[in-house]
């Protein structure tokens, strides 16, 4: 893989990079925080390329920002979709919800928000390259990309699936990270193992976007900790729009990874699925799991989960009764 070129180093830490950025629009909006908020979240898009552009200072590897598109990731109409799956969940216990609906049982659930899913999401094993065309079933853990697979049998119907809401039997694409959530599951013997049909990859890191992950989670954590409402919903929007302008987006015209935009995605499927698994490995009933960040429990989620606004913490969003009053 090509070694990165030498880029200028950044003015300051990747943190005072963003707070500058925040002093400046107060200064110029004349203290009004409403003023300066909207001003921020204007310019989101190209303040947060340009910190990812100071973050990769440094690098071990340069990542192609304008690779060729391999065909899979191509939408098949001006407005329509690719073919890639991202595994977005829309789950509920059924027989649990007919009980309750009987009249048989009467459960209390919490339902939990996940923290800022897109920023923990990445963290994540994303392709340096272009991408490159493969067939049989083998997993490379060094790569990462989309795969063709036919995606097993689930075994356990008190859990949801990492394929999410999927109902389409047969092969289908799927990203990086609910390939391997399937594999994952397979070996704890929750499934019957994935088979690989053909894939896209290149050789992968884990680390390309962790040190703007880490500079924008210890912005938040300050901004929280000071009631700091117009830095958190500043970096709240950066990391929200750089997954959503990544792909193919008139918005961001700096780079063009739809491959990067799936896999983020799927990770912060992959990390709700990742919660419900261990919420019911520690004895909890898994009642719903919705959207980028929704789990309803029922039992003590607060010895499995800590409570609190932090990037590994959960809120509880809402608290009903199922089979009562619903």
């Amino acid at each position: 893989m090509p070694r990165t070129p030498r880029r200028a180093a950044p003015a300051g830490s990747l943190p005072d990079f963003i707070c500058d950025r925040v002093v400046a629009a107060l200064t110029e909006a004349g203290g009004d925080a409403d003023v300066a908020q909207a001003a921020l979240i204007k310019r989101a898009v190209p303040d947060v390329m340009a910190l990812f552009a100071a973050s990769r200072v440094g690098g071990r590897y340069e990542h192609s920002e304008f690779p060729p598109t391999a065909g899979i990731l191509q939408k098949r109409s001006q407005k329509g979709a690719d073919a890639i799956w991202e595994g977005r969940p829309k789950w509920r216990a059924a027989d649990l919800h007919r009980a309750a609906r009987a009249g048989h049982i009467t459960v209390d659930v919490t339902a939990l928000d996940m923290n800022a899913a897109y920023l923990a999401a990445l963290k994540t094993w994303l392709p340096i390259g272009k991408l490159t065309h493969s067939e049989g079933d083998r997993h490379d853990p060094k790569r990462s990309g989309v795969h063709l697979v036919d995606p097993g049998e689930w075994l356990t119907p008190d859990l949801p699936s990492p394929l999410g809401s999927r109902q389409e039997p047969g092969p289908l694409w799927i990203t990086e990270p609910t390939l391997r959530a399937l594999i994952r599951c397979a070996n704890m013997n929750l499934s019957t193992p994935p088979k690989i049909l053909e894939s896209w990859t290149s050789g992968a890191s884990e680390g390309l976007l962790e040190k703007i992950r880490r500079a924008l989670v210890t912005v938040r954590d300050e901004a929280i900790a000071n009631n700091d409402e117009v830095t958190t919903e500043y970096v709240k929007s950066m990391y929200s729009k750089f997954v959503s302008t990544i792909g193919e987006s008139a918005a961001n015209r700096e780079i063009r990874r739809p491959d990067w935009m799936h896999i983020i995605r799927s990770q912060a499927f992959v990390n709700l699925w990742l919660k419900a698994h261990k919420a019911h490995k520690a004895g909890l009933t898994v009642v719903q799991m919705s959207g980028t960040d929704e789990l309803h429990v029922s039992g003590n989620w607060q010895a499995v989960f800590p409570e609190g606004r932090g990037l590994s913490q959960v809120k509880a969003k809402n608290i009903y009764t199922l089979g009562g009053n619903e």
